[in-house]
């Protein structure tokens, strides 16, 4: 957070959360927009590691290999055999080991992701979300195996170190630091300066769109419910969000530690500061894992985001699809389509057409031997 001088003290007040259970209710069409993506980050992973390859290609054993890196819930035979329309296994040359390489179609939308990264606005664009993220860390740092768990979210390219960050010294360097986790020296990235320009949040942006003046004040800024068809709080926590949107809004670029922990000012925060960090990443979601592991580098520990995400269902969605806990935005979200699409999304939507289009083709198959037995 910047180095700036502390929030007024009236605004220090505790009062804690009501004493009741805010329960847990499904959102079929959110569910959706994360099952979706089911193996599409290990598509796109595996998809990589092949057009790194001198030969833009790699050996069957090779590949086999990448089952951990990959992040893999089956071998990775069975995983390349599943989407054939992504990846196609041949043999170079009688006698030779099987080897894997793109198809057609996934090479096409491969060069269309390299003219979206390589593209002024979109690097632009990076570059600014990449150095909000570091703004919100006490130090303006991250260390670098942070910065590759979110490197998905954040819609990094492949090799963002030497195609991205390397172009941009002004932002960026690289530096050591002793990380907090394990107390071991780790490299991480510094943003350079502190960008005064970048210290609006999503919601104070909304803000000043909204008023014509540019002069709406923070406590008239509140949080948006999106609460799902049939989901109703009871009375006393409806009445307690109510009082709780009112309190002044801090952005989450300034540094509001003074404020107690369990006040509900300080929870007002720290939602502020895990809605503009969704509002970074180009989805709008990301596991929950990675949110608690920011929670510890950005001062809050794992408990703040925790309480945060229980107590507003109507702002933060979590989901259990796909093997893992994803937190979504909820609205970003209209249905299981995202409002305003990123162009690297758009992409991604792409290639989940590629990859249904085998899982299509294969159930076509079953269902046609299936009425021949019949």
């Amino acid at each position: 957070m910047a180095i700036s001088s502390k929030l007024p003290h009236h605004l220090n007040f505790i009062r804690t959360f009501v004493n009741a259970k805010v329960k847990w209710v499904r959102d079929p069409h959110l569910d959706i927009a994360v099952q979706k993506e089911k193996d599409l980050k290990q598509t796109i992973s595996l998809k990589n590691q092949i057009i790194s390859s001198p030969s833009k290609s790699l050996s069957l054993s090779a590949a086999s290999l990448l089952k951990p890196l990959l992040d893999l819930h089956t071998t990775t035979t069975k995983f390349i055999q599943n989407y054939p329309s992504v990846v196609s296994q041949f043999q170079p040359s009688p006698g030779l080991p099987p080897r894997i390489k793109l198809t057609p179609q996934a090479w096409a939308l491969h060069k269309e992701e390299l003219a979206i990264h390589s593209s002024p606005t979109h690097r632009d664009d990076t570059v600014k979300r990449l150095a909000k993220l570091l703004m919100l860390t006490g130090s303006s740092r991250l260390p670098f195996y942070v910065i590759e768990k979110l490197k998905w979210d954040l819609g990094l390219p492949h090799n963002y170190v030497t195609t991205l960050l390397a172009d941009y010294p002004e932002y960026f360097e690289v530096c050591g630091v002793e990380d907090s986790l394990t107390g071991t020296e780790v490299l991480a990235l510094k943003l350079v300066l502190w960008r005064q320009d970048l210290v609006v949040s999503e919601l104070e942006k909304r803000a000043m769109n909204w008023d014509t003046n540019g002069s709406r004040k923070r406590h008239e800024i509140a949080f948006k419910m999106c609460l799902p068809k049939g989901f109703d709080l009871e009375k006393k926590i409806e009445t307690w969000v109510e009082e709780w949107q009112k309190l002044p809004y801090i952005s989450p670029y300034e540094n509001a530690f003074h404020l107690a922990p369990n006040s509900d000012q300080a929870e007002k925060w720290t939602v502020a500061v895990l809605h503009e960090l969704l509002w970074l990443f180009v989805s709008k979601k990301t596991e929950r894992e990675n949110l608690f592991c920011l929670a510890e580098y950005l001062g809050f520990g794992s408990l703040r985001f925790k309480k945060a995400l229980v107590h507003h269902p109507g702002i933060f969605y979590v989901s259990n699809k796909i093997r893992t806990t994803t937190v979504v935005l909820r609205e970003a979200y209209r249905r299981d389509l995202l409002v305003e699409k990123h162009p690297l999304m758009g992409l991604r939507y792409r290639y989940i057409h590629l990859m249904n289009k085998t899982q299509k083709h294969k159930q076509a198959i079953v269902s046609a031997k299936s009425q021949q037995r019949g």
